[in-house]
């Protein structure tokens, strides 16, 4: 069977969500292509800073998540060798910019996303095959025999993305670290301060923070070949939960008991890719109206908490230079639809471009500064390097991707 669609979405993550809703937001149709057979809630949950909240007003969602998750107000970090203070920064009362972050579930996120979206929007068990360029057309080829001819395609599909490849992006690498995560939810409430507790130093980075009043987020990323890790503990809970619990009961009570009550069908690990930051740069991230939006484009490590929020600034740049080459008034040079929809990509492209390698570099560089046992850096870190990271991730997250208006 084949069917014919303006716009196709590979993927219904964050980037894939949030983009099909902006352009919706905008009038602009589009279908989203998912291989799993429903929505994939995976992970526990994500911090979104400043610039995703702004992205979330445009998209005229925000309000509605803020209602459930608690406002951090603060950032504190510690050293993860001895547990001293290193540095303190609040985000209430600063005169000269207004900073957001709350950290939120993931499936609330997600559902949210998807439950703004028209009937029929999302296409379950529609896994891509290949893409093919047919004149003007990209005709999508998916597992089930399906084909779908499309004017511009949209890869939101995460880190290993088939249409990065299709555009011949390196694929991204193994970073030397990985991350345990985990959720904690309390049957009262937990009696936290909403503050982002944050552990630094000797191979391995901690941090916990609260999402609502009864329930608490967590991470440990690492660098294996520096903290012993065994390889065969990734798949056991409990081994990976023991790890944890042995690197940070010398660092932080409050850290140990939040770890410790976390049940064992709410830790995952995953090893931390990225994309080589030039490739980025100099990479074809657009061709024949085919380009890549969230960790389909700069999978980082999440040392920033910028994994989520950079895919709904994308969303909202991309679903904003598509509205504004197809619904301004046609030029007698632009009277091709396919005309206007590369101009529009190209400008996403552009715009695009640069902030991605500042995320992917950012992020890598912040995590070696914050995990490294390197005598001189954990001298600095414990001096001056420490305030200079959460100064960087603040100023990155200052940043508003504009509302959903064409200009």
């Amino acid at each position: 069977m084949e069917t014919e669609e303006n716009i196709v979405i590979v993927g219904a993550g964050i980037a894939g969500l949030a983009t099909s809703l902006a352009l919706h937001r905008l009038g602009l149709r589009s279908i989203v292509l998912e291989s799993a057979d429903s929505l994939r809630a995976t992970g526990f949950a994500l911090a979104l800073w400043t610039n995703a909240w702004r992205a979330l007003d445009a998209l005229d969602i925000g309000d509605s998540l803020r209602q459930r998750s608690l406002s951090i107000t603060g950032f504190k970090s510690f050293s993860a060798e001895s547990g001293a203070p290193i540095t303190e920064v609040s985000f209430v009362g600063n005169n000269s910019v207004e900073y957001e972050s709350r950290c939120v579930r993931r499936k609330d996120l997600l559902e949210t996303l998807a439950n703004e979206l028209p009937q029929g929007a999302i296409r379950y068990s529609s896994k891509v095959d290949s893409v093919e360029v047919s004149g003007p057309l990209k005709l999508v080829h998916l597992a089930d025999g399906c084909t779908i001819r499309t004017k511009a395609l949209i890869g939101c599909d995460g880190v290993n993305s088939v249409v990065a490849n299709w555009l011949g992006l390196q694929k991204p690498v193994y970073s030397g670290r990985s991350a345990i995560r985990g959720f904690v939810e309390y049957p009262e409430k937990h009696g936290y301060q909403p503050k982002f507790h944050a552990y630094f130093g000797g191979g391995v980075r901690f941090g916990f923070l609260p999402s609502d009043e009864k329930s608490l987020y967590w991470f440990c990323t690492f660098t294996p070949s520096v903290v012993h890790f065994d390889g065969n503990a990734e798949q056991d809970p409990i081994k990976l939960k023991q790890f944890v619990l042995n690197k940070a009961s010398n660092v932080s009570k409050e850290l140990s008991t939040v770890i410790d009550r976390t049940t064992l069908d709410s830790i995952s690990i995953a090893q931390l890719k990225l994309r080589v930051p030039w490739n980025v740069l100099f990479g074809n991230i657009l061709k024949n109206n085919v380009c890549v939006v969230g960790d389909a484009l700069h999978p980082m490590t999440p040392d920033l908490g910028q994994g989520g929020c950079s895919a709904l600034e994308d969303s909202v740049v991309i679903a904003k230079c598509l509205a504004e080459a197809l619904i301004k008034p046609i030029t007698e040079q632009e009277d091709d639809e396919s005309m206007r929809i590369r101009k529009g990509l190209e400008k996403y492209a552009k715009e695009r471009r640069w902030r991605s390698f500042t995320f992917i570099s950012a992020a890598y560089l912040s995590g070696f500064i914050q995990e490294t046992d390197n005598k001189i850096i954990s001298f600095l870190r414990q001096h001056f390097l420490g305030g200079v990271t959460i100064s960087v991730t603040l100023k990155i997250a200052n940043f508003d991707c504009g509302k959903l208006a064409v200009s």
